[in-house]
């Protein structure tokens, strides 16, 4: 009897009733924020977002992510590492920023009745060889990171010897070793502690992809606005239209995509328009070795001049290595399969080279994953677009994206709740200089 009770009420007017299932899952009609792509640099974002709100609630954002298990997302397969060693001082500022929020994250994103956070930041250093030809760009690069407050110091090949006897130095004139918030972290911890925090804080998730996004004239401004017409659910037909003020573009070797969705790089090519966002994903191969007679605790993140890079995997004589390709070598990224005869090639003899315990190792598993590459200068794009007035760009980091994170999207916050920059000025990263063919060029690429 109770059971037709409540059947009969439900099929009164006014009740919620309905004879459609409703998908939990669908984003809401209406945000204030979208944010489209949820890495580390999109959930940082969001968090800052929801830390400046003036009102618990005052700011609506929805973070939109495709792959809800980031089997392909470029945060988690990552080399994990962040370094202060770099050419241009915006990014060694974002450095020493996001070093800062790191030491102290369970101050910043530590959430009531949790446990706390624990990055596994391992503080070795990255160490940098210079080959005659390049010693004086490290030396100029030095210079810049001295004065903009890293802990750097430089090495000559007879010191290089003393602190790490395991190192072949031959051909080495100078070294350039971080003496301090240098090192690497758990990207998959970092990524979970952004997220969890803004979701606390009121930011809501959806698992989807951005299939539409519309532009249009707005009556009361002169530019064009971004509308977020379709967020496509997974497996599914159904889709969600969101209406929102700003749309953030934090898709990241992805977000050329997006901005296509709008027009941008199709119009005249001597217009505004007809200028894309010079963000492509590039793949990049980690290997992770065994060798029992390795270098070990002391070891950091080494840098070789031919490009090679390794680093420490915790204990028992594990390590990650890989290496860059050529540009005119770049692998097919329509996939994340793995070259592992790129190692053998590539990789391989440098490290057997300048580490000779490498020459008896074993590939124990190896993975790839996805650089949002900028091609115009391999530096992030950062701020609105000319023409899409209401669209924030945060991409194009090219393998700094994860360690930038949280002093990105706190950039990124400023700039949108504030309207200016706060704490660091990245009005060097905006649109406009891929207008005017002013790269901001980064020598110090890994």
């Amino acid at each position: 009897m109770e059971a037709m009770r409540k059947k009969a009420v439900d099929a009164l007017p006014g009740s919620s009733w309905t004879p459609l299932e409703i998908n939990p899952n669908l984003p809401p009609e209406r945000a204030d924020i979208v944010i489209v792509g949820g890495g580390v640099v999109g959930w940082s974002i969001a968090y800052w977002l929801k830390q400046k709100e003036m009102v618990r609630g005052g700011v609506r954002v929805l973070v939109v992510e495709k792959d809800p298990t980031y089997s392909q997302a470029s945060t988690v397969l990552s080399a994990g590492g962040i370094r202060q060693q770099f050419s241009l001082p915006e990014n060694i500022h974002l450095s020493l920023a996001s070093a800062d929020f790191m030491r102290n994250i369970n101050d910043h994103l530590g959430v009531l009745n949790e446990d706390p956070i624990d990055l596994q930041f391992n503080h070795s250093g990255y160490l940098f060889l210079a080959s005659e030809a390049v010693a004086h760009i490290m030396e100029e690069n030095y210079s810049t990171q001295r004065y903009a407050g890293a802990k750097v110091s430089l090495l000559s090949p007879t010191q290089l010897k003393e602190k790490f006897p395991w190192l072949n130095t031959e051909g080495v004139v100078l070294a350039s070793y971080g003496l301090e918030n240098e090192g690497w972290f758990d990207p998959w911890t970092l990524l979970n502690a952004f997220k969890r925090k803004a979701i606390s804080m009121g930011a809501i998730q959806c698992c989807g992809e951005v299939t539409v996004c519309t532009s249009f004239f707005p009556t009361s401004d002169d530019g064009m606005s971004a509308c977020v017409e379709q967020v496509q659910m997974p497996n599914s037909l159904e889709y969600q239209p969101v209406e929102c003020a700003i749309v953030v573009n934090a898709a990241g070797a992805f977000s050329g995509k997006l901005t296509e969705m709008l027009g941008i790089g199709f119009g005249p090519k001597q217009s505004i328009a007809g200028i894309p966002l010079p963000v492509e994903p590039r793949k990049r191969y980690v290997y992770v070795v065994h060798c029992p007679d390795g270098p070990g605790l002391d070891t950091p993140f080494l840098i070789d001049y031919s490009g090679v890079y390794i680093r420490r995997e915790g204990l028992g004589g594990n390590y990650i290595a890989g290496a860059s390709p050529e540009e005119a070598a770049e692998p097919d990224a329509s996939n994340l399969e793995v070259d592992h005869s790129f190692f053998e090639e590539n990789v391989w003899p440098h490290l057997a080279f300048r580490v000779p315990a490498f020459e008896k190792l074993k590939v124990t598993s190896a993975w790839a994953g996805f650089y949002d590459y900028n091609t115009f200068d391999q530096n992030a794009i950062i701020g609105t677009h000319p023409l899409i007035n209401n669209m924030y760009f945060a991409t194009g980091f090219s393998g700094h994206g994860l360690q930038h994170s949280p002093a990105v999207g706190r950039a990124v916050a400023e700039l949108i709740l504030d309207g200016s920059y706060k704490t660091l000025d990245l009005s060097g990263f905006g649109f406009n200089r891929i207008l005017t063919q002013e790269p901001k060029l980064e020598r110090n690429i890994v």
